[in-house]
């Protein structure tokens, strides 16, 4: 596999995140451990080396560049797959607290080679996104929540929202077509208690483009949320 540090270095100092010679040393191993694994079960489709750091690993840090995370925020990567975002913000910002919530425990035990590997910590959550909303101990508990899931935005809102704490945020990671998803998701933003702070729409280094849809919690939820995965796709907000 090319040594692509150079390229890594680039994607990121586009998105003003610069990285050091452990950081980029930690992207190649994630790299290659994602490549291993990949060959004995489904994490990704883009397995060239420069789409990988384009598509997952800046796509990723895109966050960093339009969002100040304080020191030790809380960090909720929800559906977290092959890793994404969450691995490569705690790459790029060691001093966050991540967690990884996934429903599949296989991916778990791959995110958890990685974080070995690579030597970051992370907590590892095995649910489905309604089941843990609803738990103590996550329920509203965390400064940032992010998704990369391709669920409509008022589905994804209410999977992802129950988790984020007061004057926290989710941001959900989509596409350049956002507009008509953030329109129809107006209703459950309201609903679960948070506000649409920005839309901020970005350019990766290949000229494809990316919007970060990015919403405050600003007011508590109804303990009526997360509904079930049935109601929620069914009878979305």
């Amino acid at each position: 596999m090319e040594n692509i540090e150079g390229f890594l270095r680039s994607a990121a100092n586009a998105l003003g995140v610069a990285l050091f010679p452990a950081q980029t040393d930690a992207f190649q191993k994630y790299m290659k451990l994602l490549l291993t694994w990949n060959e004995k079960m489904n994490l990704t489709a883009i397995t060239e080396p420069r789409d990988i750091v384009i598509k997952h690993f800046a796509d990723s840090l895109t966050i960093l560049s339009c969002l100040e995370l304080p020191k030790g925020a809380k960090v909720l990567d929800v559906g977290s797959g092959a890793g994404f975002p969450g691995i490569p913000l705690k790459i790029a910002q060691e001093e966050i607290d991540l967690t990884l919530l996934d429903s599949q425990n296989k991916r778990l035990t791959f995110l958890k080679e990685v974080c070995e590997k690579i030597r970051i910590k992370a907590e590892f959550v095995h649910a489905r996104a309604e089941d843990a909303g609803r738990e103590k101990k996550m329920r509203m508990k965390f400064d940032l929540v992010t998704a990369r899931a391709v669920a409509p935005l008022n589905v994804l809102c209410e999977y992802c929202m129950p988790f984020v704490r007061m004057n926290g945020y989710f941001v959900a990671m989509k596409g350049p077509g956002a507009q008509e998803e953030i329109e129809q998701a107006e209703k459950a933003i309201k609903e679960l208690g948070c506000d649409l702070q920005n839309a901020k729409q970005l350019t990766l280094m290949d000229g494809s483009q990316r919007t970060l849809v990015i919403c405050k919690r600003t007011r508590g939820i109804s303990g009526e949320y997360p509904r079930s995965s049935a109601k929620i796709k069914s009878k979305p907000l």
